[in-house]
């Protein structure tokens, strides 16, 4: 005899639902208004239609600030998914250095992203930071405030410090289910490091490093606070990202129409990349 389903407990998160769907909806509404309409001030809008899309999209100012971005999803996620692997690999699984090396990696993910930011910013100077001043004193010629290379460096750098433990806390959560059978069977059929990773480790990692890499990628494509508070978008649009470029032109320009165009187009792009990753990952996993 089946057992009958009760949705009963939908009843408990409905509200919670509602409202996310209320707050979500209204800026939604708004930002879409704009999108299609102009103004010249006092409060009067006129029709634009499809003006402010086909503006954007034709702009050769967005499709540079796309391909930074990226380029920067693309390098993060190079140096991040696999340096958080291999930490994840070395920390302990029992003793008082399991709590030890978990705090360790949670605390860069509580620090707010404008600290962040601002503690780089510091960081880099090259007359008051220790990261500025130490490289001059090597005799390398660092500067990110003028130089398009370093301000790159900075910012990945600065991602890689602040993000790489979230891709260690979940991988790690992946390899402590791991049953020691696997390890043991390993151990009798004499299987080598590497044999253990690529057969019973990876695996199962497989559903945390999907999670991880959507995770990092939405994240690192919509980035924001870091760079402006370091770089500013600069030296010149150098580190001019998209969601930097939307800022400038909705509050530096005062754009509204162009900057609502170009947020619903950024939502879409990072809609369809996310659905691409997920699908991709989710059918490879399927198909082994």
């Amino acid at each position: 005899m089946n057992k009958p389903w009760n949705n009963k407990a939908w009843f408990l998160v409905l509200p919670v639902l509602a409202l996310v769907a209320f707050s979500a909806a209204i800026p939604l509404m708004t930002v879409v208004n704009y999108s299609v309409q102009d103004t010249f001030g006092g409060n009067q809008f006129f029709w634009a239609g499809t003006e402010w899309f086909e503006e954007i999209l034709s702009s050769d100012r967005f499709w540079a600030a796309m391909g930074r971005n990226l380029v920067f999803s693309g390098i993060i996620l190079a140096i991040e998914v696999p340096l958080g692997i291999l930490i994840a690999l070395n920390m302990p699984r029992r003793g008082w250095g399991v709590s030890v090396c978990l705090v360790l990696m949670a605390l860069p993910l509580l620090i707010p992203w404008n600290v962040v930011g601002t503690i780089w910013q510091v960081f880099g100077r090259i007359d008051i930071g220790l990261l500025g001043r130490a490289t001059w004193a090597l005799g390398i010629d660092y500067n990110y405030v003028n130089d398009p290379f370093d301000a790159w460096i900075t910012v990945i750098v600065m991602d890689v410090w602040h993000w790489t433990s979230l891709v260690v806390l979940l991988c790690y959560a992946g390899l402590v289910s791991i049953p020691d059978a696997y390890y043991q069977a390993a151990r009798i059929d004499g299987a080598s490091r590497w044999a253990v990773f690529r057969y019973i480790q990876l695996p199962k990692m497989k559903r945390v490093l999907t999670i991880a890499i959507l995770l990092r990628f939405m994240d690192s494509f919509m980035i924001y606070t870091e760079p402006f508070v370091v770089t500013g978008g600069g030296p010149g649009n150098s580190t001019t990202f998209l969601s930097i470029d939307l800022v400038k032109t909705a509050i530096g320009q005062f754009d509204l129409g162009p900057a609502a165009a170009m947020s619903l187009i950024y939502f879409l792009i990072i809609l369809l990349l996310s659905w691409v990753f997920y699908t991709v990952m989710t059918n490879y996993d399927a198909e082994k």
